[in-house]
C-alpha cells in the first residue's frame, strides 16, 4: 500500500489550500481519499503507483505541497477516514513529509527497501522539478493534452495555432513525462514489492 501525507508549505502566512487540493485529488481511485488530519495537512491511501504518481504530479505542480509517500504494509481493515490509519505505510509517510519539508523539490519516499525508495524519489523530484517551473499557459495545455485532446483541438481550444502549442509543450517539458512518469510507476511498484 502506499501512503500520502501531504502538508501545505508557509501555511502560517497563506490561506487554508487543503479543500482546494482535495478537490483537485478527488477523481482519483484512492482506497481512502485524501482527508484532512490535522490543520493543513493531508493524508491519502492508495494501492497503485499510478494514483500515487498523478497525485504527487498536481501536488508539486500546484506549488504549494510538501509530499511525504510511505510505502508498505497498513493494518487492515482500514478504517473509515483516512487519519485513524495505522502501519508502517503511514509510518514512513509521516517520516517522508517531515523530511520533504526541507528538501529543493518536496518530495520523499520512505519504506523498507530503501534503495528503490530512493530511485522513486529521484525521478518524482526531477518530474516535480519539470511541472513546478511550467508556467500557466503550460499547464493549460499539458491539461488539454492530458484529457485526450489532440494538439489541433487543443490549439482550436485555445484560439492558438498549432504551432504555439507545441512550443508551450517544448517549454513545458512534456515531451519527457510520459515516459518519466512510467518510470516513477514503476520503481514505486517495486518499493512496493514484498
Amino acid at each position: 500500500m502506499y501512503v500520502m501525507t501531504v502538508d501545505q508549505r508557509g501555511s502560517r502566512h497563506d490561506r487554508d489550500r487543503v479543500d482546494v487540493a482535495r478537490a483537485a485529488l478527488s477523481d482519483l481511485p484512492w482506497v481512502r481519499p485524501p482527508d484532512r488530519t490535522a490543520g493543513d495537512e493531508l493524508q491519502a491511501v492508495a494501492d497503485s503507483a499510478d494514483v500515487v504518481v498523478t497525485a504527487t504530479l498536481r501536488l508539486l505542480g500546484d506549488g504549494h505541497w510538501s509530499v511525504g509517500i510511505g510505502v508498505g504494509p497498513v493494518q487492515t481493515p482500514l478504517p473509515p477516514e483516512t487519519r485513524a490509519g495505522r502501519g508502517a505505510a503511514f509510518e514512513s509517510a509521516r517520516e517522508a513529509v517531515t523530511a520533504a519539508k526541507s528538501t529543493p523539490v518536496p518530495v520523499q519516499v520512505r519504506g523498507t527497501r530503501t534503495d528503490e525508495c530512493a530511485h522513486a524519489e529521484a525521478i518524482l523530484s526531477v518530474l516535480g522539478l519539470i511541472v513546478g517551473r511550467r508556467s500557466p499557459q503550460g499547464r493549460e495545455v499539458v491539461e488539454l493534452m492530458d484529457s485526450g485532446l489532440t494538439q489541433t483541438a487543443a490549439a482550436e481550444r485555445l484560439g492558438i495555432s498549432k504551432q504555439a502549442v507545441s512550443q508551450r509543450l517544448s517549454a513545458a517539458g512534456y515531451a519527457i513525462e510520459p515516459a518519466a512518469r512510467e518510470l516513477a510507476r514503476h520503481l514505486l511498484e517495486l518499493a512496493g514489492a514484498p
